[in-house]
């Protein structure tokens, strides 16, 4: 099954294309969206496997939105506008379809992403280098956030506050969304509204984790500081 997910300002377009998913019983469309906002938090919260993208849209558009993912799924431009095929597909779009699109357009577009997520094996990818960032919505703006600027991420309900440098970003997801997009290696959970960069942490002062070139003092939680302690040596 392939978790499609659908981003167009118009609704009959989106409308339209719902209809053509439905009529596909190896498609499941996960959500129809109205913006990149929404869509992006749709991402964070599921997996995608094929995203149905127009470009000229308000605020932030298709091929921007494609550049600010760091795993972005396959995508197919579905627009009323031929002037972007080249740039979209060199940012590595299975297909360009032009509205309006009619169903024979619109499975020939599928069929690509299907013989590529099928259950014939692919090729090994070429092994890149995983991201030192990620990006989070706050307000109407997609804010990149670089790990090594992170001091520690703050659990407000369904709200997380990410301290950094110089600046805090506030942002709508949970714990355990960003947890899983942060690398293992280099965060650890110290408490259950707590999240901390190794490299930040100055010193373990009892149940208490000290900063560096900060005065924030952040408690460890009893059943997190065995596997805290372990990762310095001091299990």
């Amino acid at each position: 099954m392939i978790n499609c997910l659908i981003i167009d300002d118009e609704p009959f377009a989106c409308e339209l294309l719902e209809g053509y998913v439905a009529q596909l019983p190896g498609l499941h469309l996960v959500a129809s969206c109205a913006h990149v906002f929404e869509a992006l938090e749709v991402l964070q919260q599921q997996r995608v496997d094929l995203l149905l993208s127009d470009i000229n849209m308000p605020q932030v558009n298709g091929l921007e939105f494609l550049r600010s993912l760091p795993n972005p799924p396959y995508v197919i431009f579905v627009t009323a506008s031929p002037h972007h095929a080249l740039e979209g597909f060199e940012l590595d779009a299975l297909d360009y379809v032009v509205k309006p699109v009619s169903f024979p357009r619109f499975l020939k577009a599928v069929n690509k992403a299907v013989s590529l997520l099928g259950s014939k094996p692919a090729p090994a990818p070429t092994p890149t280098p995983a991201p030192q960032f990620l990006f989070v919505k706050e307000g109407n703006s997609l804010q990149r956030v670089l790990f090594e600027e992170i001091y520690y991420i703050e659990g407000l309900r369904d709200y997380i506050r990410i301290v950094l440098r110089n600046r805090f970003v506030v942002t709508y997801l949970r714990m355990s969304r960003i947890e899983d997009q942060l690398p293992a290696s280099q965060f650890i959970r110290i408490q259950k509204s707590y999240i901390v960069r190794l490299d930040a942490i100055k010193a373990i002062s009892g149940n208490e984790v000290e900063l560096y070139d900060s005065t924030d003092r952040l408690p460890i939680g009893k059943q997190y500081k065995e596997l805290l302690l372990a990762q310095f040596g001091l299990g």
